[in-house]
């Protein structure tokens, strides 16, 4: 990913030199296993955990020649290595992916932590400003069209709801994903006694693979996947929820706009929900990473090398932009502007047109059948539509040509939006309780 969307934790995680950083690392763990068991003289193993991990310069000019990038790290280290000769016992009855499955789980363990981090910031965002807006009415939309009253927080706790249970996915998808494999060349354990797994996994806190070919099948790696991209459109949803609310005609919501910030080089006017869009279209690069990885779990017979090239690009990229997308959105709420009196003001646009369902019922409730009810005040809609004459008086009028008598009292009490929004009490004490 490029440096404009990588922050400096998650792409220190992808780095190269982490990466070998960690190569040796559990290089060294297989090592000290084998000295532990006898199978390796035990003075070997000082040399080699003194060794410093090989440049990623040195590596790489090494794999000009290998064509083989596990060969170069070995062999770039072993130079490192005070005797050489110690290292001779490194990668000892290994395969190239014990060492790039197991290295790789750590990766998406520690880059999962990360996000971790960041979703309960945006859990915790998103919920204090639901409960913050819990009395703010406005209008609901379906299909773009103004509904029926609801208040700005019930919107947000849906988003903060979902956020959580997204959060949910990826830490259960970290189990899944934290599994070393130490099994040799197609996995049955025959140059590599299996306590070397066992005893590599409880260095790393990490567990041992229920069975292992060459490689970890990679069901698991695509349910990590998925679960960012989950993630990623859950932060996109907010971020549709401001760009929608920003439109001129709406402005209800909009993005803070900073001293010195420009929203247009051609119209000064211009404040523009960049940070929104910015999330919307970042989201769809983590969505893109599912279906090549995903290709990766059909592999021919005990591995083929088709999912690593794949991986390289979007397991990085996925979590880099994951973590982005989190810091944006969790920022997005935390300074979002709520215009309240205009939220009040787009509530009263048509006239009355959101209390339509509630006088429906009554007029059923008052002996009418559902179909005339709905017959008088689809009519008495669809003519303050046209005309702009507020609803109560074309309802007024459509009732007494058809010899209805209407509760005026009755009528007043249910045109009134708090009425609409009375039931929402324990969905605020469950925000109220998320964490």
């Amino acid at each position: 990913m490029i440096d404009r969307y990588t922050l400096p934790e998650m792409g220190r995680v992808w780095g190269d030199e982490h990466k070998y950083e960690l190569w040796c690392r559990v290089e060294t763990l297989v090592l000290e296993a084998h000295a532990a068991a006898g199978r390796v003289p035990a003075d070997v193993v000082e040399p080699v955990r003194a060794a410093p991990p090989p440049t990623a310069a040195r590596v790489a000019e090494i794999e000009e020649t290998t064509q083989h990038d596990v060969i170069a790290f070995l062999t770039a280290w072993a130079d490192n290595t005070e005797p050489r000769s110690a290292a001779a016992y490194v990668h000892h009855g290994m395969t190239s992916s014990d060492l790039l499955d197991t290295a790789l789980a750590v990766q998406l363990t520690e880059a999962t932590d990360v996000l971790l981090a960041k979703a309960d910031r945006l859990v915790a965002a998103l919920r204090d400003h639901g409960l913050a807006h819990r009395s703010t009415l406005k209008v609901g939309r379906t299909h773009g069209v103004h509904a029926e009253p609801v208040v700005w927080g019930h919107r947000v706790a849906d988003l903060a709801f979902a956020a959580a249970r997204s959060r949910d996915r990826l830490r259960a998808a970290r189990e899944r994903v934290g599994v070393v494999a130490i099994s040799g060349a197609v996995g049955t354990y025959s140059l590599i006694d299996p306590s070397v797994e066992v005893a590599v996994a409880q260095a790393l806190d990490l567990r041992p693979a229920e069975a292992s070919t060459q490689v970890v099948l990679r069901d698991s790696i695509s349910e990590w996947v998925a679960a960012l991209a989950v993630l990623a459109t859950v932060c996109e949803a907010v971020a549709l929820e401001v760009r929608h609310g920003q439109r001129t005609e709406v402005r209800e919501l909009s993005e803070a706009f900073g001293s010195g910030q420009k929203g247009s080089s051609a119209m000064p006017h211009k404040k523009n929900p960049i940070r929104s869009e910015r999330i919307a279209g970042l989201a769809r690069v983590v969505r893109a990473a599912v279906v090549p990885v995903m290709e990766g779990i059909p592999l021919w017979h005990e591995r083929d090398i088709s999912h690593s090239s794949t991986e390289r690009v979007f397991l990085p990229d996925a979590a880099i932009t994951t973590d982005y997308l989190l810091h944006l959105t969790a920022g997005l709420v935390e300074n979002l502007v709520v215009d309240v009196e205009r939220m009040r003001a787009n509530l009263d646009l048509t006239g009355g047109l959101i209390y339509t369902s509630a006088v429906l019922l009554e007029l059923v409730e008052s002996g009418l059948s559902r179909e005339d009810a709905y017959a008088l005040v689809q009519g008495a809609a669809m003519e303050t539509w046209n005309s702009g004459t507020p609803f109560r008086s074309t309802l007024r009028s459509r009732a007494a040509g058809s010899g209805i008598a209407l509760d005026e009292a009755r009528l007043d009490e249910i045109c009134r939006p708090e009425g609409y929004v009375r039931a929402l009490g324990p969905l605020f004490d469950r925000l109220a309780a998320l964490s």
